[in-house]
């Protein structure tokens, strides 16, 4: 255990050998970390996949830094089907500890099955369309195509919770009573697979047993041995075939009244029963075929209405994905600024930092994303203004807007940020912004050479708008004042 201030190893002792800090607390809070990570391991062997997710994110609550809490929660996460939070928790225990890592061998194991990986995400976006099905009442569609994604994703409680939701609401408690139990199956402890369970027995009267039973069926097999068999009560009688002895002439006469027994029969029965026949055949091969037309126009209707929907659910889906890849981005830039503002490296830091959008963080990250900015602020804003004033010498003045803009609205806004976000703006032709950014030099700088500058530019655009025929003047990509660029925490 390292102490949390300065990272020295500690002792026995209630404080940090190297700094003298009391760790009482820290040990404590490290102690219960790893308490509920050893009760999160039990409950993850006897499959209470639910407890154990309990009792690790308490853990990780203690000790953010308990790299094996991390792992395991997102083994459990990816056994009920949660492949994103899976995924998640490994990059961020990457990030912690690159060097013998578990987690490395997870993420690179997932990624090169590069299409199980692409069958779950389909899964889970099928999942979130069925989702909006059942709130638009269209249960049917989301009924199909839960079928579809527990297919493909067979641990995805949710999925089956679903499922078992729609089959409660349509009184089908059988059905719902087998999703249940596979439910079951992952994560017997499931607080929702159990309330479901309990609405199921409440409807028909009859518990649920979630024991497994193992039973065999006896097949039954009939004797065939050429003979005639037939059943009198209880008793199987075998009738032997029976003999009579013909003369020649009975046989003649019989096989020729026969004949013509059969030639009527033909006649008068068997040709009109199969013209008959032949007549409802066809008209049943009518009735059929009209009925199958009918049948696929209402289906390509409703396939057509399908594709369109799921076309919305890919693009709703792939807009989550974007959002989600961009929120691990922002996540390793910052764990790297991080790293690398604390070994003290601020120009690598600020180059980190820059990656990182804000929006995406969670308020703790968007803690250490302030504490970071706050020290390497002053290079960034540097970094951004020199960028800007290469755009304005290259006659980019569109890169330049954008990245000058970047650099006044980190810390408090300086002279020369704005001052040459006024003169890109100027470039592009967009007076108005280059007239009220030149204002405010003025206003906020007075008697700085940028002021100065900033008022001939205002003074040459009024006096041109006079029709006195001025032209705007002003030096480009150069700086006003000769002192130092310094960060002071108010600008520069």
């Amino acid at each position: 255990m390292n102490c949390m201030i300065c990272n020295a190893p500690l002792t026995a002792s209630e404080y940090c050998p190297k700094c003298g800090s009391k760790v009482t607390a820290q040990k404590k809070a490290w102690a219960l970390s790893n308490l509920y990570y050893n009760q999160g391991l039990e409950k993850a062997q006897v499959r209470d996949l639910s407890g154990a997710i309990t009792c690790l994110k308490r853990s990780l609550k203690m000790n953010k830094l308990n790299i094996q809490a991390r792992n395991l929660l997102g083994l459990v996460y990816f056994e009920t089907g949660e492949v994103v939070a899976a995924l998640s928790h490994w990059v961020i225990s990457k990030n912690m500890m690159p060097a013998d890592n578990p987690a490395v061998g997870y993420i690179s194991q997932l990624q090169k099955d590069g299409n199980r990986l692409e069958e779950i995400n389909n899964s889970i976006r099928k999942y979130n369309q069925c989702l909006e099905y059942c709130r638009n009442g269209n249960t049917d569609m989301a009924s199909l195509q839960l079928k579809k994604v527990l297919s493909s994703n067979p641990k995805l409680i949710k999925g089956y919770h679903l499922l078992s939701l729609i089959y409660i609401h349509e009184e089908e408690y059988e059905k719902a009573r087998r999703q249940l139990k596979a439910a079951a199956r992952i994560d017997k402890n499931n607080t929702t697979t159990l309330r479901f369970l309990k609405e199921v027995e409440e409807q028909t009267g009859r518990r649920t047993n979630l024991e497994p039973r193992f039973g065999m069926r006896e097949k039954e097999r009939e004797r065939k041995d050429g003979s005639l068999i037939y059943k009198s009560g209880n008793d199987i009688v075998i009738q032997p075939p029976e003999f009579r002895e013909k003369t020649i002439t009975n046989t003649l006469v019989n096989l020729v009244l026969g004949l013509v027994v059969g030639a009527a029969a033909l006649w008068f029965l068997v040709v009109p029963a199969i013209t008959q026949n032949v007549n409802e055949t066809a008209n049943q091969k009518v009735v059929e075929y009209s009925n199958q037309v009918a049948t696929q126009s209402a289906e390509l209707e409703r396939l057509q209405e399908q594709m369109t929907a799921s076309q919305e659910s890919v693009d709703t889906a792939q807009s989550q994905i974007e959002a989600a890849k961009k929120q691990s981005a922002g996540y390793e830039n910052l764990l790297k600024a991080w790293d690398e503002y604390r070994q003290g490296y601020f120009t690598n830091a600020a180059n980190a930092i820059a990656e990182v959008d804000p929006a995406v963080l969670s308020v703790e990250g968007k803690s250490i994303y302030d504490t970071v900015m706050n020290q390497v602020g002053g290079t960034l804003k540097k970094q951004y203004r020199n960028q800007g004033i290469e755009y304005i010498n290259a006659g980019n003045y569109d890169e330049a807007v954008q990245i000058l803009e970047k650099a006044v609205n980190i810390g408090n806004q300086d002279r020369r940020s704005m001052y040459y976000l006024a003169q890109a703006y100027a470039g592009k032709g967009d007076v108005e912004n280059a007239l009220s950014w030149y204002q405010k030099v003025v206003d906020n700088y007075p008697g700085t050479q940028n002021a100065l500058d900033a008022q001939d530019y205002i003074d040459q655009h009024a006096a041109q708008t006079a029709g006195d025929g001025g032209e705007e003047t002003g030096e480009t990509g150069q700086e006003s004042d000769g002192d130092e660029n310094t960060w002071d925490g108010t600008g520069y």
